[in-house]
């Protein structure tokens, strides 16, 4: 058994597009709402929630119609490929209202960009594991996220390059450019990505060929239905995404200001910390994914959290900028890329070849409730109690460590550690 890594890759194009589209869309739709149209910090941060809000009913809502879509594209191109030219649509839509200073058709245009946004990403992430066999599916998960990174790094170098900016008196930042070529572009890569996919890989012919079994389920008056031990699992895996999203974003959200604050440096210095974060995990996916074919999923997450935990805990006494944090960060990234590399396969493990859009969406839904409550939640403690920005690595801690302890209870969705020999003909066939 042998993972086809090209079709894969080309399976995460679709995946690549979604990450190109959010990276662009979390550093330049903020600016907008609060340099060109004058909002609060406060007001824009309420429009940029939307995305996640939608994401808790919108994700499970259409993965599970996607379950049950039959046409000749397949179940889940059509909504890839429809979403897809929505989005591209109404980014022509929302840079023109930009450009005409239209607050009113901005913000629709954003909103309805936002509902067509969630439409298919759930689709589009159940479409590796639909066509890959079960015990690959960590494999596969590393090279779908090593691919959808891409698109993040070129929306991010496409910003670079096409946005002209001037540093005010006050220290803030300014641009000069018009930000329509850049709507343009990502649209662009975003359309080209993805037709690419659906002109070669024709979904049906994949599933034909695979024909992807199902194990952990029990048929109950005609209907497939988990077996009770898998559903406790299912729960606690789920519970797990969030308490760990919970920790990582917390960090992740106010970690430029925990640096202002703590160790006195600005946020440019800060927001590298996080890029060797964002680095390590890049370079560690597909490691990772064949770490796991001997460890197991299970093991390779709870080693994931134990790398973050600790790291968090020494971040807790480290008082001032020093080089060291630079490795700390790195252990989070590959913590991080290695529970996020077997998590996923883990959940879609233990349902049935029916329902993977649905679990999917159970997921993501989840790790989106996650970073909806722990912004508000740390910055209640850090603000509101009093107790500053000392909490927040003590905060992560707590989340990580209760994340471990009830996947430490997970008992279904692993996949079986390949032997010895297995693993050495699998490196022997990937050379």
């Amino acid at each position: 058994m042998k993972l086809n890594y090209k079709r894969t890759t080309l399976i995460g194009l679709a995946f690549m597009s979604i990450l190109a589209f959010w990276q662009f869309y979390d550093q330049v739709i903020p600016y907008i709402l609060e340099s060109k149209f004058e909002l609060s910090t406060f007001t824009a941060n309420a429009f940029m929630s939307v995305d996640n809000i939608l994401a808790l009913f919108m994700l499970p809502l259409f993965g599970m119609l996607s379950d049950k879509t039959h046409t000749r594209l397949g179940k889940r191109t059509p909504y890839i490929l429809y979403g897809t030219i929505g989005t591209v649509v109404l980014m022509g839509v929302l840079a023109y209202f930009e450009k005409t200073s239209n607050f009113t058709g901005f913000i629709i245009a954003l909103m309805a960009l936002l509902v067509v946004m969630s439409t298919y990403r759930s689709p589009a992430v159940a479409y590796m594991p639909d066509v890959t066999e079960k015990p690959l599916r960590s494999k596969g998960n590393a090279v779908i996220n090593l691919v959808g990174y891409v698109g993040g790094i070129f929306a991010t170098i496409v910003m670079m390059f096409m946005l002209k900016s001037e540093t005010a008196p006050d220290g803030t930042k300014i641009y000069t450019s018009s930000f329509t070529p850049v709507f343009i572009v990502i649209a662009a890569f975003m359309l080209v990505s993805v037709l690419v996919m659906v002109f070669t890989v024709k979904e049906n012919k994949v599933l034909a060929e695979t024909n992807v079994k199902d194990e952990e389920e029990t048929v109950v008056s005609g209907k497939k239905k988990l077996a009770k031990p898998v559903f406790v699992s299912l729960v606690l895996i789920l519970l797990s995404v969030f308490l760990w999203y919970t920790a990582y974003n917390a960090v992740t959200t106010s970690f430029s200001r925990y640096c202002m604050e703590i160790w006195n440096i600005d946020l440019g210095k800060s927001s590298s910390y996080l890029t060797v974060a964002t680095v390590a995990a890049i370079a560690a996916f597909v490691p990772l994914g064949f770490l796991s074919s001997k460890l197991g999923r299970k093991k390779a997450v709870l080693l994931g959290i134990v790398l973050m935990t600790v790291c968090y805990t020494i971040a807790i006494f480290v008082r001032q900028e020093t080089p060291l944090m630079y490795l700390i960060f790195a252990v989070v990234g590959i913590g991080w890329a290695s529970i996020n590399v077997n998590s996923f396969p883990m959940v879609v493990e233990m349902c049935t070849g029916s329902d993977v859009g649905k679990y999917t969406g159970y997921y993501y839904t989840f790790s989106m409730a996650a970073q909806i409550v722990t912004p508000i939640l740390s910055g209640y403690l850090i603000d509101k109690l009093g107790f500053g920005y000392n909490v927040l690595f003590p905060y992560a801690v707590f989340f990580s460590v209760a994340s471990f302890i009830t996947m430490c209870f997970v008992r279904h969705g692993d996949s079986k550690p390949d032997s010895k020999k297995a693993i050495e003909e699998q490196f022997a066939a990937d050379n």
